[in-house]
């Protein structure tokens, strides 16, 4: 298991990560998200021992690595957002120097790179510069080098950036198989992609975690927030008045026009989302409005996602509050010590 705790990073006086918590299980694939600049890189840096921390632990497999940096780190595997290969290297000889670094036995070293190369598909490029190879392979070649050593802690960054379709889908499938034998935090921006792959997630936003659980229980969480997609035809000022007077409709979230006399509606429900849909549709269809289309959103990874980093930020953490009190009371006991001199 990896254990990260109360981890912050300070970058002068600009907090970029926040006091957080989670673990990665064993044989666990942990999806990390959030927008741009949410701290997710960072975390993953210092997780990876590359960047320090300003505070906190993370323990890989027993092994603090602050305090034994060689040790744990001979359990991870770290394929940054930015594939760290060296252009003018062929892949093999890169590999083969990585396998030197990681510190792979020598004797191993030949079957390992084969190994690698062979699950990355690369074996065809072993004899390019890796300046010549496209952006795809580019990062192939970075994730190779990563499981270079056969690492228990895999840390993925973006690792499917740069790939066409065939290959998203062969790396995903190359993740969801090393879950066998190891654990991994897999960071991505597309959302499908981390629903098919991870079995729980961890939501960051301007570092502070928002969520932290397995996909099926956020939408069950979120399984209020359902909405209703309909395609009409009619006059935009009946469509509105008609919709909005239907029981269990909480608002019209979009009105859209599409051509003439024909729009788009996403509507905001409050109830059951099938008997909503069903008198949403009678009321239509008696005033003459006709429907073009209908059907019912519900929450998934990106709904939720999206309302969970629009959610105003968290009131400061007890231990903020017993510091901002103790300065406090220490700036109240300076005052007292000045009026008595």
């Amino acid at each position: 298991m990896i254990t990260i705790e109360n981890l912050t990073k300070f970058y002068g006086k600009n907090r970029a990560v926040n006091n957080i918590s989670f673990t990665i299980n064993d044989n666990e694939i942990l999806g990390f998200l959030g927008p741009n600049g949410a701290g997710k890189s960072t975390t993953m840096n210092m997780i990876a021992g590359y960047l320090p921390m300003s505070a906190g632990t993370v323990t890989i497999f027993g092994t603090d690595i602050s305090k034994e940096p060689t040790k744990a780190k001979q359990n991870i595997g770290y394929l940054p957002e930015i594939p760290p290969v060296y252009p003018d290297m062929k892949v093999k000889e890169y590999l083969s120097f990585c396998a030197g670094l990681k510190k792979v036995p020598r004797s191993q070293r030949a079957s390992e790179i084969e190994r690698v190369m062979e699950l990355l598909k690369i074996t065809d490029m072993k004899s390019r510069l890796i300046k010549n190879l496209s952006k795809g392979y580019k990062q192939r070649v970075g994730f190779a080098q990563a499981l270079l050593g056969n690492p228990k802690f895999l840390i993925l960054d973006e690792p499917t950036v740069g790939l066409d379709p065939n290959q998203v889908a062969e790396v995903r499938q190359i993740i969801k198989d090393l879950k066998k034998e190891h654990s991994v935090i897999f960071s991505s921006h597309i959302l499908s992609e981390v629903s098919a792959v991870c079995d729980r997630v961890v939501i960051i936003n301007k570092g502070d975690i928002k969520a932290i659980d397995t996909i099926e229980n956020l939408e069950s969480t979120f399984k209020d927030n359902l909405f209703l997609n309909a395609r009409v035809a009619g006059r935009q000022e009946q469509i509105v008045s008609v919709t909005r007077a239907v029981p269990g409709v909480k608002s019209i979230a979009e009105i859209n026009p599409v051509s003439d006399g024909v729009y788009e509606m996403r509507i905001a429900l409050e109830g059951n989302a099938d008997e909503i849909r069903t008198a949403v549709m009678s009321a239509l269809l008696a005033n003459n409005i006709q429907i073009l289309e209908i059907f019912t959103e519900k929450p998934n990874l990106e709904n939720i996602f999206i309302e969970l980093i629009n959610q105003p930020a968290k009131r400061s953490s007890l231990q903020d509050i017993v510091d901002e009190l103790k300065d406090d009371a220490d700036s109240s006991d300076d005052a007292a010590d000045k009026e008595e001199a």
